[in-house]
């Protein structure tokens, strides 16, 4: 968001009509949250079917299940596929049935997810398709902007995720008739907050002024050291949330100020996935780690690079050298949904090996701007020092334990 966009409010089109030709959909709807229209649409499809099971990757932001929880609806886990954001085919086919309601993949990373599984087992069960593209605004899989191939789509607007009004969201869904019903659950559960407006315009107008390396550092930096200080990586990433998720209105001011800042998005995309492809590159020629890239046939948004590693112990050595260190480097969730105790009750207790050991050996890095080519061969240099002295001590090991096996 840029100054001159605040003094340009209501200069261009309505939001709802830019947006929808970004994303080559009819119309679009602006809700409050990304997570604030996934609620909505889950509340939309409970009234369209007696179906009451809802199927989200085992690994993928806490608010999904308590979106599930809210619309008073039964979750279910699926596995990812092993070093993958992708759900596992053979786990969907065993969940899908006559009891799902929807199946929801998830972007992450803005990576788009490979829909072809899980679109055939979703129409194959009956159920809808949501598309959880929070992260992955301006996507494409198979020439087709993610979040507009399944039953319904659901973006973020909150910063850092391309396009923001401060926080808000958008529903998208190729078949009008369900748009129609989307738009009547919206006006049913939706309500104006004019508190919640103003603290929004605030927010808006803070990250305006304030999005910037050094205010980030101070704004960010600071409660991130005192969370670790006390051991609460969930705090420390900003994993917990509560109940109730609002359901409020956006004000016209804050949709017309995103308006003219979309002008811009087209541009920092293609600058995000250039500089996000040579970045992963890079990174994937080092020992133990593995970069997440693009499958073949889509382009992702890349806000962040995310990071696997050979081992826990070698993730944490990179951690403990760079979360703190202002360059970007951090954890996109501490666990997989069924690692979090304020979950407990709402996720089931489910196996999901895979997804519990991406949450244990992976990161991200800032696929920002603000990250300069500088930053980013420190950051390099780092993981390649920490992961050369993992491998170091596993040789190690690996020789102790042949030579107790021996002896």
């Amino acid at each position: 968001m840029k100054f001159k966009d605040l003094l340009e409010a209501g200069r261009y089109p309505e939001l709802e009509a830019r947006l929808a030709e970004f994303l080559a959909v009819p119309s679009v709807q602006i809700e409050s949250s990304g997570t604030a229209a996934l609620v909505i649409a889950l509340n939309c499809l409970k009234k369209l079917s007696s179906r009451r099971e809802v199927i989200v990757p085992a690994y993928t932001c806490p608010l999904v299940a308590l979106a599930v929880e809210q619309a008073g609806l039964e979750l279910k886990l699926c596995d990812l596929k092993p070093n993958s954001y992708d759900l596992d085919p053979t786990i969907l086919s065993n969940l899908a049935c006559a009891r799902t309601l929807c199946v929801i993949p998830t972007h992450l990373s803005g990576l788009p997810s490979n829909l072809a599984e899980t679109l055939s087992f979703a129409r194959q069960a009956g159920a809808y398709v949501i598309e959880d593209a929070a992260q992955a605004l301006g996507a494409v899989w198979n020439g087709r902007p993610v979040g507009t191939v399944g039953d319904i789509g659901v973006f973020s607007l909150t910063c850092g995720k391309g396009l923001t009004v401060g926080e808000g969201g958008v529903l998208v869904a190729p078949d009008p008739d369900l748009r129609a019903k989307l738009l009547e659950t919206s006006r049913e559960l939706v309500r104006a907050d004019l508190y919640k407006e103003l603290s929004q315009i605030a927010l808006l107008l803070g990250y305006t002024f304030f999005y910037r390396p050094f205010a980030l550092r101070f704004l960010y930096g600071q409660p991130l050291r005192r969370s670790l200080e006390k051991g609460d990586l969930v705090q420390a990433v900003g994993d917990r949330f509560a109940l109730p998720i609002a359901l409020t209105s956006v004000g016209k001011w804050r949709k017309q100020v995103a308006a003219g800042a979309l002008n811009r998005l087209k541009s920092a995309i293609e600058s995000n996935t250039d500089r996000g492809r040579k970045r992963a590159a890079l990174l994937n020629q080092i020992a133990g780690v593995t970069a997440l890239t693009e499958s073949e046939g889509s382009s992702g948004t890349w806000p962040f690079i995310s990071l696997l590693f050979a081992s826990e112990a070698m993730r944490d050595r990179v951690l403990s050298s760079l979360w703190t260190s202002g360059l970007g480097v951090t954890r996109l969730f501490i666990h997989d949904l069924t690692g979090y105790d304020y979950l407990k009750g709402i996720v089931p207790a489910t196996a999901v090996p895979n997804a519990t050991s991406f949450a244990q050996r992976s990161l991200t890095i800032s696929n920002s701007s603000f990250v300069s080519d500088q930053d980013f061969e420190t950051i390099k240099a780092v993981i390649s020092a920490s992961t050369a002295q993992g491998s170091r001590n596993l040789e190690r090991e690996e020789i102790l334990l042949r030579a107790k096996t021996i002896s």
